[in-house]
Order: C-alpha cells, then structure tokens, then sequence
C-alpha cells in the first residue's frame, strides 16, 4: 500500500527544479490513483487557501507533497535522489 510524504527543500525554485528533474515520479495531483505523484501544495492544492492560513498550517512555498504509488522502491528513491542530486541538495 502508498503513503503519504511531505518535505521541504531550500527555496520555491528548487522545488519547481525537483518537479522538473523527476522522471518515474510524476508531477500531479490526484487522488486514489496507483502511481507515484509529487504536487507543490502552495501552488496546487492549497492555492486557495490565504498566505496566513498556509503559514499556520505550514504550506511554504517550498513544501513538496509525494504520494506513493505502487512503482518499485528502488526506482522511485533512485529518481528522487537523482532530481536532489541535480538540484545541489544531496
């Protein structure tokens, strides 16, 4: 079965070179589906919700929500690591 993971990286724009550098992961909101999905809370679900709002509930513009889906272990950690490693985080 999935799970649910929520990280933060160093600044809003890394967060979008995350998004843009994972392969197997896909960049998405979605809800019961089998694949692995990464959103950007601030600017997707949470979009609507008022800057103070998301201050207190701790959506910054550099939280990055993944769901896991039913992908192999391996490859899903291996893409994530490989889209940190470009982005200068690991």
């Amino acid at each position: 079965s999935g799970a649910m993971l929520s990280f933060a990286v160093d600044s809003h724009a890394t967060a979008l070179q995350v998004l843009d550098r994972v392969k197997v992961i896909t960049f998405a909101e979605s809800l019961g589906g089998p694949e692995s999905l990464i959103t950007l809370p601030v600017t997707q679900t949470h979009a609507d919700v008022s800057p103070e709002e998301r201050e207190r509930l701790g959506i910054t513009d550099s939280l990055l929500r993944m769901s896991v889906g039913l992908e192999n272990a391996k490859d899903l950690i291996a893409d994530l690591q490989n889209a940190l490693r470009i982005c200068g985080l690991l």
